[in-house]
Order: structure tokens, then sequence, then C-alpha cells
């Protein structure tokens, strides 16, 4: 069976098309992009509306995937909402890229595991742009930086932080929901979670900040649109 790492990364569509490219300035309120993204994926599916990325930033949050655990929320920090994505407990706020990634697989590839590894491919190469080196596991969803610089596992293991969170959700084979990128976010409010249900010790988080990168929101959504056509496609900005 094939795995993730090797799946082809490429999702294009089989009809040339535009995907349309839409950024929001401010704090988008969570119930709101939820309700917006299921109205959106519906309309792709029936075919009355075309494809979307939508970049944005969340207040402090966390969202429960369908496989949050109760215990691996540690401290009510922030709002805590369900969320019908696949996934744990993460946490969303501002200094995060959000991109939420309305597509219809069925225009594409409609596989799952391809799907996931397009999206960490496309994170991976946004990454590289800032002379990040981004890596994807085959045991745990997400883009991952080695971390030679930290404590090291019980085992010897690398010390390793997460970057980017993959959480998605697919219904008549479009989907929804879709990565978080840590720019510059707080990462101390990671801390109130178990960040993806991975408690060990020499698993972490961290950003572009933290590993000295100075980039800003626009150079970061401009790295992420150039990086996703040749993947996904072309867009149009509106």
């Amino acid at each position: 069976m094939p795995t993730r790492e090797n799946l082809a990364p490429r999702m294009l569509p089989r009809e040339a098309s535009l995907v349309e490219w839409r950024v929001s300035d401010g704090l988008v309120p969570y119930t709101d992009a939820v309700a917006f993204m299921e109205a959106r994926a519906d309309a792709i599916a029936a075919g009355t509306a075309g494809e979307l990325v939508w970049l944005l930033e969340h207040p402090p949050l966390y969202t429960a995937g369908t496989s949050a655990r109760e215990g691996d929320l540690l401290e009510v920090r922030f709002p805590v909402h369900k969320s019908g994505r696949g996934g744990q407990f993460t946490y969303h706020g501002p200094g995060q890229r959000i991109a939420y990634v309305m597509l219809d697989l069925n225009r594409r590839n409609p596989d799952l595991r391809a799907f996931v590894c397009a999206l960490e491919a496309w994170l991976i190469a946004a990454l590289a742009a800032f002379n990040v080196k981004g890596e994807r596991r085959s045991d745990r969803i997400g883009v991952w930086v080695a971390r030679l610089d930290k404590p090291r596992g019980a085992g010897g293991e690398i010390g390793e932080d997460k970057i980017a969170a993959i959480g998605i959700r697919v219904r008549r084979w479009v989907s929804f929901h879709g990565i978080a990128l840590n720019v510059a976010p707080d990462l101390t409010h990671f801390a109130g979670i178990v960040p993806c249900g991975i408690a060990a010790a020499h698993f972490g988080v961290t950003s572009l900040l933290d590993l000295g990168v100075l980039a800003g929101m626009n150079e970061v959504d401009a790295a992420l649109r150039t990086t996703f056509a040749p993947i996904f496609g072309k867009t149009e900005q509106v």
C-alpha cells in the first residue's frame, strides 16, 4: 500500500481552471469561518461556485478535531471549539497563517492520502523559500523541523518541532478546513493543550520567527501562492 512519502505530491485539476485566492485582513471569528466554508463547499459540490483558498488569522482559540482526547486540553486559556476536521487539539491565533482549502477532489484525485501529501509538499516548498527545511513524518501529519539545539528524547531521538499543522474535512469529495503555518504566533499559547496529541518531551512547536526568520505575513502569503500553483493549479486573487 502506498504511503504519503511515495505518493506524487500533485493534485492538478483535469480541466484547466483558476482557483480563487482570497486574503482577509483582521481576525476572523472561527464560527464565521466554519459557516462560510461549509456553505462554499456545498456550493462547489453543487457546481454553483468555484474552488477557493482563503487565507486569514483567527483570534486566540483552541479547536478539537474528531480524534481529540479530553485529557489533551490542559488549561482552558481560550475558547474551545469542536471542529469537524480530522486530528486532535490545536491552537489558532494571531501570527499564524491559516489557509482554508476548498477544492473539488473529484476534479483532481479523490484520494485523501494523496491530498494530505500534496498539502505537506506545498508547505515544505513554501518554507524552503525562507531557507527552512520542513519535513514530513510517516507517523505524524503536518510539517516538522529538526532541532539539533534542543534536548534529545529518552532514546536519543533528535528534537523536532512542528511548524505547520494540517486538519481537513472532505464532504462529497470537496475539501474544507486546511493548514496552519506558524509565522510569528505567541508560542506560549500552545501550552494549554497537547498539540496534536503528541506529548513526548523532544517534540514541540516552532515558528518562522522562533527559527530566526523575520518574515511578514505578506511575504508568507506570496510564498504560499507561488508554491501552490505547481501542485494544485493557478490562482486568481480577488
